[in-house]
C-alpha cells in the first residue's frame, strides 16, 4: 500500500497540470488568508472600539444616541460571528447574494484565480475574522497601564489622540502574537469556502482527486502543503516578534533561538 502511494503521488506530482492546479489554489489560499487576516483586524479594531464604549449618566442625548447602538451593534456582531461556524456563514451570504440578484459566479468568471467566488469568499472571511480581531485588540486595549491614558490626558491629548496614538500601538503590539495565530486559522479555515465555490487550494485538490481517482494521494499532497505553510508562517510571526522585542535571532535546525543582546 505504501508503494502503491508513493507512486500515486509521484505520478500526480510528475503531471504538469496538476502541479499548476496546486499552484493556482496555493495562490489563491494565501492571499485570502493574508488579505482576510488585514481587512478583519482594521474591523476588528472599530468592533472593539465600539464593545469598549463605556455609558455614563453625564452624556447628553446626542452622546447617547450614538453611543448605545454602537455598543450594541458590536456586541451582537461579535457573539453572532464567533457563534457560528465560517461555512454557514458562507451560505448564507452566497444565498443572501442570489436573493438580491448578486451571482459571484459570474464576475470575472474567466479568471482562474481572482473570479468573483473569490472576492466573495474574502469578504466572509474578512468579516469573520473581524469579529475575533475585535476581542483581541480589546483585550490588548485593556490591558494598557491607565498611568499612560492619563499622562496623556495631562499632556493636553483628547480622548481621541489618546486612543490612537498611544493606546492602539500599543494594543497592537501586544497582541502581534495572537494576530499572528488568527493568520494561521485563517490559511487552515480558508478550506470551507470551497463550498460556494471559491477555487482555493482544497477545491483545486478535490478536483485532481476527482481526475485522477488518487483520493488519498490528494489529500496527502495537500495536506502536506498546509503544514509547510503553517510552519513558515510560524517562523515568520517568531521573526517579527523577536525583531520587535529587540532581540538578535540565532537559527537552529527547527525554531528560532533568542540571543540576549
Amino acid at each position: 500500500m505504501i508503494l502503491s502511494l508513493f507512486t500515486d503521488i509521484q505520478y500526480i506530482l510528475g503531471k504538469n497540470e496538476y502541479v499548476r492546479w496546486f499552484g493556482l489554489g496555493l495562490i489563491s489560499t494565501i492571499i485570502l488568508a493574508v488579505l482576510g487576516t488585514i481587512l478583519g483586524l482594521f474591523l476588528g479594531i472599530f468592533i472593539a472600539f465600539g464593545k469598549r464604549i463605556k455609558y455614563n449618566k453625564n452624556l447628553s442625548i446626542y452622546q447617547k444616541a450614538y453611543r448605545y447602538p454602537l455598543k450594541w451593534l458590536a456586541s451582537i456582531y461579535s457573539v453572532i460571528v464567533r457563534g457560528t461556524p465560517m461555512m454557514v456563514q458562507a451560505m448564507i451570504f452566497q444565498y443572501v447574494c442570489l436573493n438580491i440578484g448578486i451571482n459571484w459566479k459570474m464576475i470575472l468568471n474567466s479568471n482562474e484565480v481572482f473570479n468573483g467566488w473569490f472576492f466573495g469568499g474574502l469578504i466572509v472571511i474578512s468579516f469573520n475574522t473581524a469579529a475575533y480581531m475585535g476581542e483581541i485588540i480589546l483585550s490588548g486595549l485593556n490591558g494598557i497601564s491607565q498611568d499612560q491614558t492619563e499622562g496623556a490626558k495631562s499632556l493636553g491629548m483628547s480622548p481621541i489622540k489618546t486612543l490612537f496614538l498611544v493606546e492602539l500601538p500599543q494594543a497592537l503590539k501586544n497582541s502581534i502574537p495572537t494576530i499572528g495565530n488568527e493568520w494561521i486559522v485563517n490559511i487552515k479555515d480558508s478550506s470551507v469556502l470551497n463550498i460556494v465555490g471559491v477555487a482555493e487550494l482544497f477545491y483545486r485538490t478535490k478536483d485532481i482527486a476527482g481526475s485522477t481517482y488518487k483520493v488519498l494521494a490528494c489529500y496527502i499532497i495537500v495536506a502536506l502543503i498546509y503544514l509547510v505553510l503553517t510552519l513558515c508562517t510560524t517562523l515568520i510571526l517568531k521573526f517579527v516578534s523577536y525583531k520587535m522585542d529587540g532581540k538578535k535571532l540565532k537559527i537552529s535546525f527547527f525554531h528560532f533561538k533568542k540571543k540576549e543582546e
